[in-house]
């Protein structure tokens, strides 16, 4: 396992947070420091734990980085890696967390100044939770992280990152972005539309009747608005493919509701209980 000198995160809510507290349970690097924009949640990175240095000076931050991780927002990704690699030593190693890539990885692979370069990344640890005070150590643990190397990635970047995140728990799967971006406009990206729709839809005046499978079925809803709408518009071509093909799929149950065809109505219902028990608990 590599023991990282300084070690930069960009951003230090629930992700950000969760990687200092890792690496610092595990011992993986001497010195995390935690960049952000708020001095209370620099604050209260440093009050868990999950950083050893704070600064809202980007610059300054990531002066010593052998690696810079970005957990900011998907859509200000692009511009603090650019920024972050003028300021970093020279052929410093960048990553994100973002939840699109192509959008990403694009202007950024192999564009970066000085010799620096970058591999996206994305731990797939969603959650309605937010904010540093929700990090965890054990955040990774047994959890899928996607790295996403083009042909210019260096061999012993993606072993790095690989590594990176295996010792902090996480199983680690390459994909292309690409690829990755089909995946998560299906896994992600439309159950967070369906949980907006779903709540969208419930009559104010039924609030007070609503339980268990209602609260389970909107938990996503309460995603924070604007990052949702980054995601979504960044990997817009894909979420339309995955809303088409969900549609169709409402469109077959109302029509065997309208005509009344209780064979097609079974049917669904249960490829829909098969599928979801091979998903398991």
């Amino acid at each position: 396992m590599k023991q990282w000198n300084t070690v930069a995160i960009v951003g230090v809510g629930r992700i950000g947070g969760s990687i200092g507290l890792a690496l610092r349970q595990r011992e993986m690097a001497k010195n995390i420091v935690g960049i952000g924009r708020s001095q209370a949640t620099l604050r209260a990175a440093r009050r868990i734990g999950a950083v050893t240095n704070t600064t809202i000076d980007l610059n300054r931050g990531v002066a010593d980085a052998e690696l810079v991780v970005v957990c900011t927002p998907v859509g200000n990704v692009v511009e603090t890696v650019n920024q972050a690699a003028q300021h970093c030593p020279e052929r410093t190693l960048t990553t994100d967390v973002g939840g699109v890539k192509r959008a990403v990885v694009e202007p950024l692979d192999d564009h970066l100044a000085r010799g620096c370069r970058f591999l996206g990344g994305h731990p797939l640890i969603g959650s309605e939770k937010t904010g540093v005070l929700n990090a965890r150590a054990d955040l990774f643990d047994g959890r899928v992280t996607i790295l996403t190397p083009t042909k210019n990635t260096r061999a012993e970047d993606f072993d790095l990152l690989e590594e990176f995140w295996q010792s902090l728990g996480s199983v680690v799967i390459r994909m292309s972005p690409e690829e990755h971006d089909r995946a998560v406009a299906i896994i992600g990206h439309l159950p967070h539309l369906s949980a907006a729709a779903l709540a969208v839809s419930l009559p104010e005046q039924y609030f007070r009747l609503i339980g268990g499978s209602i609260f389970d079925a909107t938990r996503q809803a309460v995603g924070d608005p604007e990052l949702w709408r980054q995601m979504l518009t960044l990997n817009r071509d894909n979420v339309l493919t995955a809303l088409e093909q969900y549609g169709s799929k409402l469109a077959a149950v109302h029509a065997a509701l309208r005509d009344d065809n209780q064979d097609e109505l079974l049917r669904f219902l249960t490829l829909a209980k098969k599928n979801r028990d091979a998903l398991g608990s």
